[in-house]
């Protein structure tokens, strides 16, 4: 069996192509890449695949790819004419990332036109992803007829969360009528590294209270009670919560305010300025955080300031979510900050002695990009790294949404 998971944005569809063995862990990256600049006089068509002999072969190459539709049809040719899939026959499932849910979907969903419907209805709480992720959908069910579409939400995990976690205190009619509320995201990712975490604790997920953080451009917490995320950083958008590449995280919202009423900026230029020149863009001009730490050796205040500030943010969040759960199975990094920056890993541990969690320093130093236990042999809280997989979450979902 072969399960095909597609990532369609705006101008890219990031792919990857798994092979399912007879195992519930035997899975195998057949192929992946990514269509790039549709659309755009330079766009690009990259495939990595293993070969008959085992060795990974790469083909990259410009392409006329003007729309989805070309994209996604190069896509198909070019895993054909590469071996990596036989035919259409061969794939049992296409796996979708679809960044919006809302409250309609809960898991895994197979495709049909009640939920293209669905989906297309809340296009206004994501507009800048759930078309893009629909694109890919029609134009996959057009090219592989017979192959089960799977629709895999980045909100699903988060819809455990109780009303008093979810709801804002506005008035209620904002909610009822316009689903005004805290959703989540990167559900996909803190599903796949809680399951790990499991495995690495030796007990079901659904005995383990755990904080997990994916740390990257884009950041979130998320408290995991008894395998069921509780509450979660981010909102109704991506904007709350963390501070992150450009985005600023939880800000008082009368800043808006008084935004607009001293320099007059309108709803674009407030959207523009929160979401792409904030977080660490906004504070010392860059947003890869390996800049920031290179600023920040060389003696760049600014720099300095955006290290602490998002640490000082993120140990907030492990504190607040400790006090929600009670009791800390662990805490897990990932995302390539939360898996490479040992620096922010310490930082964000460092005084957490009377929770229960104590960082074993030198060990941490040593766990850069796999998967590993941070925490010192006596803490009573683990602290884990674990390298998220998102596609692979997909896919075994797409799978279990098929039977």
């Amino acid at each position: 069996m072969k399960v095909l998971v597609l990532n369609s944005g705006s101008s890219s569809i990031k792919f990857r192509l798994f092979q399912v063995g007879a195992g519930a862990d035997d899975w195998q990256v057949a192929a992946t890449g990514a269509a790039t600049r549709i659309g755009e006089p330079s766009a690009s068509l990259k495939l990595i695949w293993t070969n008959a002999d085992g060795a990974t072969e790469t083909r990259e190459h410009a392409a006329a790819i003007g729309s989805h539709n070309d994209g996604i049809e190069r896509i198909g040719a070019a895993l054909q004419e590469s071996g990596a899939l036989g035919g259409l026959d061969e794939l049992t499932a296409v796996g979708h990332r679809v960044v919006h849910g809302g409250e309609a979907f809960h898991a895994p969903t197979v495709v049909d036109d009640d939920v293209i419907a669905a989906i297309r209805q809340m296009i206004p709480l994501a507009p800048l992803h759930n078309p893009a992720n629909l694109d890919g959908i029609l134009v996959a069910r057009e090219l592989f007829p017979g192959v089960p579409q799977v629709a895999v939400f980045d909100t699903a995990f988060h819809q455990t969360m109780p009303r008093t976690a979810y709801r804002y205190a506005i008035p209620g009619y904002l909610y009822r009528e316009h689903h005004v509320r805290r959703y989540g995201f990167h559900g996909t990712s803190h599903h796949y590294v809680a399951k790990q975490a499991a495995q690495m604790l030796g007990k079901p997920l659904s005995q383990c209270n755990l904080i997990t953080l994916h740390l990257g451009n884009g950041a979130s917490a998320t408290a995991i009670r008894d395998g069921a995320s509780v509450d979660t950083s981010m909102g109704m958008t991506p904007l709350e919560g963390l501070v992150m590449g450009t985005r600023c995280g939880d800000i008082d919202p009368a800043v808006h305010f008084y935004l607009c009423r001293h320099l007059g900026f309108d709803n674009e230029t407030l959207d523009d300025l929160l979401n792409r020149q904030s977080g660490l863009m906004g504070l010392c001009g860059v947003n890869d955080m390996r800049e920031v730490h290179r600023l920040a050796e060389e003696g760049h205040e600014d720099a300095e300031l955006a290290i602490g500030l998002s640490c000082h943010r993120l140990k907030k969040y492990i504190g607040a979510y400790a006090a929600v759960l009670g009791r800390v199975d662990a805490v897990v990094f990932t995302g390539g900050i939360g898996e490479n920056d040992t620096e922010m890993r310490e930082c964000a541990c460092a005084g957490l002695e009377a929770f229960g969690l104590v960082l074993d320093c030198e060990g941490n130093a040593r766990v850069i990009g796999s998967a590993g236990t941070v925490s010192a042999p006596h803490s009573q809280v683990k602290v884990f790294v674990i390298p998220t997989d998102e596609e692979l979450e997909i896919a075994r979902q797409s799978l279990d949404a098929v039977g």
